[in-house]
């Protein structure tokens, strides 16, 4: 194998790592935990919904002081510091501090998740072009498939062994430390990704670009809801898939940024986006529509089989259409996402206090991704 090959290769690897670290677990390992802590610590499902969107804001507040600030010095000791908070936090979340204390951990986790994401990507796709491979971006997105399905299998090992929610967070940011370790011994070193120069002038109010940020929004309520509350969905419907639905949903997700890019290469970006869009409405409806262990595992697939593929659509779209405006083009994506993010968990823990169960919060969701795919698909059709 050629040297550049092999550098390519490393740095695909490493980025898979840095994403399950940083968005596998560090974002995400709250779903498997939350039922125990619910149990344990008396929160109501409004609480749990209010800790989520902390994570969801400190990932907005994250991702957006990221794209509008250059950050100084290297890039990858950022990304090394970020995924040691990200670790940090994680961990921290073992400790029982109330609810406050659970939610400024969370918004910081989410500071961190965001500059993971935006860090490990630059560093990743940088060498991944020069050394001719952008196919192996791949490989870097399945990290967060791969983080959350070890996470939630370390979750359900832990719990199999009597552990309790404590021990489950030590666990994960025990893992998180292992994978920065290893991330810091995977990752090549080589010449930073370059910083664009900052464009000036008024982004284009081009309606197709509006109406692909309105619909990358309601992605982000339409998937979070059930993102965040699948395992107690299960535990009260099908507590024999607990252990492993998380675990589902991590699988699905591992291989769907590739599949969805091939599609997307092949019928467009924005149809792509529309038709993931409607499968996961699918799979939000089927988590909650029915008892049978069929149909709640069905939706975990089609739930993991979607979320990260309609991100890089989404994205990808959105740079499309750009027109020269990428990082403010990229702001307001991330900006919308997040608003989406933040009110869905917090809307669902409501409603559900209200009305005992998901079902209706569950719908809203599947609405809001139709909704969604009904903005995107015109896109395509226009010049």
């Amino acid at each position: 194998m050629a040297q550049t090959d092999k550098n390519a290769v490393l740095a695909a690897l490493g980025g898979m790592i840095a994403m399950a670290v940083g968005i596998g677990i560090g974002r995400f390992v709250y779903t498997p935990i939350l039922p125990p802590m619910i149990v344990v610590l008396g929160l109501s499902k409004a609480t749990a919904g209010l800790i989520a969107s902390a994570n969801f804001a400190g990932y907005l507040a994250g991702a957006l002081g990221a794209a509008r600030a250059p950050l100084p010095g290297p890039k990858r000791w950022w990304l090394m510091g970020a995924l040691a908070f990200s670790a940090l936090t994680t961990g921290g979340m073992g400790l029982d501090g109330g609810v406050a204390w659970f939610l400024a951990l969370r918004f910081f986790g989410g500071v961190a998740s965001a500059l993971v994401l935006i860090l490990a990507s630059a560093l990743v796709m940088d060498r991944l072009a020069a050394a001719g491979r952008p196919g192996l971006s791949a490989v870097h997105f399945a990290g967060v498939g791969v983080g959350i399905a070890v996470s939630a299998a370390l979750v359900a090992v832990l719990n199999a062994y009597g552990s309790g929610w404590d021990a489950m967070w030590f666990g994960s940011g025990l893992a998180s430390v292992i994978g920065l370790v290893a991330v810091a011994v995977v990752l090549p070193s080589g010449v930073e990704p370059l910083t664009a120069a900052p464009v000036s002038g008024v982004a284009a109010r081009d309606p197709k670009l509006w109406r692909m940020t309105i619909a990358y929004g309601l992605f982000g309520f339409g998937y979070v809801i059930t993102a965040t509350f699948l395992v107690a969905i299960v535990r009260a419907k099908v507590p024999a898939l607990e252990p492993v639905i998380w675990v589902m949903v991590g699988l699905g997700a591992t291989p769907s940024v590739w599949l969805w890019g091939v599609l997307g290469r092949r019928i467009g970006t924005a149809p792509a986006f529309a038709m993931a869009a409607l499968v996961e409405a699918v799979g939000v409806l089927a988590s909650v529509t029915s008892s049978g262990a069929m149909s709640v595992s069905l939706g975990a697939v089609l739930l993991g089989g979607t979320f990260m593929g309609l991100t890089a659509l989404g994205l990808t779209r959105a740079r499309e259409l750009a027109r020269g405006d990428a990082r403010r083009t990229m702001a307001a994506m991330t900006g919308a996402f997040g608003a989406g993010q933040i009110v869905g968990p917090m809307v669902a823990g409501v409603l559900s206090d209200a009305l005992g169960g998901f079902l209706m919060p569950s719908v809203l969701a599947a609405a809001g991704l139709v909704l969604a795919g009904w903005l995107a698909y015109p896109v395509a059709s226009e010049p």
